[in-house]
């Protein structure tokens, strides 16, 4: 595996979760899945993640939560974490900005640009990383 090729999804929909899956792993990339914020949490802890694809619904504690915990790991400062939503609106897409995310994708995800998507928020990286 190449190295910016490793892609940590957390998503609690199975749908959603083998889908994203597919895409990437055809298109290169290496897929962690977690289904909760705090499986999402600790696997970043501990499988050095390229970029974080968080989902803000999930069933334990929301992908605010999540981020935050994330941001306080040294380790993972300067990974990006990009928000995954069904929620499109205007002031969510401001909120997740403002929460830290590095990025905003709205569900449904399109098969055809999420490689690409991927691509450009590892290739950017975070803006604000030490």
């Amino acid at each position: 595996m190449t190295a910016g090729r490793r892609v940590l999804v957390v998503e609690d929909n199975p749908l959603n979760l083998k889908l994203v899956r597919d895409v990437l792993t055809a298109s290169g990339y290496e897929v962690l899945p977690a289904v909760t914020g705090a499986e999402g949490v600790t696997l970043a802890a501990t499988c050095d993640p390229d970029l974080v694809l968080m989902d803000l619904q999930l069933p334990d504690f929301d992908g605010y939560e999540a981020l935050r915990r994330l941001r306080e790991d040294p380790a993972l400062q300067a990974v990006p974490v990009v928000a995954v939503t069904a929620f499109a609106m205007r002031e969510d897409r401001e909120r997740a900005k403002e929460s830290g995310f590095d990025g905003y994708l709205e569900k449904p995800i399109s098969i055809r640009e999420l490689p690409g998507q991927v691509g450009a928020f590892i290739g950017r990286g975070r803006a604000d990383a030490p």
